[in-house]
């Protein structure tokens, strides 16, 4: 079958990405879905600063390789052994699949699957191996799920089922952003009545984590960013308070809660000295592999702090995606706001452009004409 996706084929071109266009849009050949595979039709893609790290270096992934990993479609046809799945269901890519069995797979979501990583890390599918070639050389899969074409092979196991009312530019960020950053609340905060959310860095990560703070109601959420635009964002998404990081420190603030959502090590600091005593640090941003930050060791033990990593909110993505498929559906998660514009494919190395900028909170691929929210 052929398809048409976008292909990375060099890491680290120069910016402007408009013009040094290191993403193709090109036509491939896709296997069809072998044993525990499906084959899906991509509605829409969110892009993310994961898309980006590989764009630009940060992090480091095989190429030649079709990238997206924030994505819904409909499923076209389904491999030996799913039973589970029939053609036409919408589902929801997740981009760590789990397996079920190792022993990172029992720990309820803190630590990621171990063979799920290892396949993402290779470019290959949780069950072993490629689908895809361009010109007769075998194409990298981008964490599972290369959802920046118009048909995609998965793993049965990188997917979730959502019902029909659910959007497809919804359901394709409740993937990454919502389950990353309201994950990281959920399960690695888990806030008391009366506890105050800070987050540090508002792209679509982190305002998925700010909405999901405001829809459990507990207590006061504070926003923090350097950006005007984002801070006003927040405001009218339901924040308590919005800050830059020199005005949150300035006014010492000191909260139970601090998600670190910005993936750089001044952000992490930030939210380290944001943090009150007995409170939990939780960081889900990915900076690069050099960077490091200074902190107060002394601060962490005297105060009985906690820092946790928090690798996609902490989640079970079969348990937590309808969790908040369920909140959207209630009126409580307003998804669509995290959404700054629609594109097409034809516009993602501009778009890339836009993320590295820090001007866009989530840009989604529509595939098909009629989606626009």
């Amino acid at each position: 079958m052929k398809i048409a996706g976008a292909i990375l084929e060099e890491i680290g071109r120069p910016r402007p990405y408009a013009e040094s266009r290191p993403i193709r849009i090109v036509e491939l050949d896709i296997d069809p879905p072998g044993p525990g595979e499906i084959l899906v039709r991509i509605e829409a893609a969110g892009l993310c600063h994961s898309d980006l790290s590989v764009v630009d270096g940060n992090r480091v992934r095989p190429v030649p390789m079709l990238l997206g990993h924030e994505a819904a479609g409909r499923v076209v046809e389904t491999g030996p052994g799913v039973n589970d799945l029939s053609p036409g269901q919408r589902v929801v890519m997740a981009f760590l699949p789990r397996c079920g069995e190792c022993a990172n797979c029992r720990t309820d979501g803190r630590l990621p699957c171990a063979p799920g990583s290892a396949a993402n890390n290779a470019g290959e599918l949780l069950g072993g191996g490629r689908r895809l070639r361009w010109d007769g050389e075998e194409i990298h899969h981008h964490l599972g799920v290369s959802g920046f074409a118009d048909h995609a092979v998965v793993d049965r196991r990188s997917v979730v089922p959502v019902d029909d009312d659910i959007p497809p530019h919804v359901a394709a960020v409740l993937g990454c952003a919502v389950l990353t950053g309201g994950g990281a609340v959920i399960n690695a905060g888990d806030p008391r009545d009366g506890d105050t959310v800070v987050v540090v860095g508002l792209g679509g990560v982190g305002m998925a984590a700010l909405i999901t703070a405001v829809s459990l109601g507990r207590g006061a959420v504070i926003g923090v960013d350097a950006v005007p635009g984002k801070l006003e964002r927040a405001r009218q998404l339901g924040a308590s308070a919005v800050y830059t990081p020199q005005e949150a420190l300035d006014a010492g603030i000191k909260a139970p809660i601090v998600v670190e959502a910005a993936g750089n090590a001044r952000a992490f600091e930030t939210a380290v000295l944001l943090t009150g005593a007995g409170g939990k640090t939780i960081t889900v941003g990915l900076p690069a592999p050099d960077a490091r930050a200074t902190i107060a060791p002394l601060g962490i033990t005297a105060e009985a702090r906690t820092i946790i990593g928090s690798y996609l909110g902490s989640a079970v993505p079969a348990r937590d995606i309808p969790t908040f498929a369920r909140l959207w559906r209630d009126g409580k998660l307003p998804v669509e706001q995290l959404i700054s514009s629609t594109i097409t494919i034809d516009d993602i190395n501009e778009a890339m452009d836009n993320l590295a900028d820090g001007s866009a909170v989530r840009q989604v691929i529509l595939f098909e004409k009629g989606q626009e929210p």
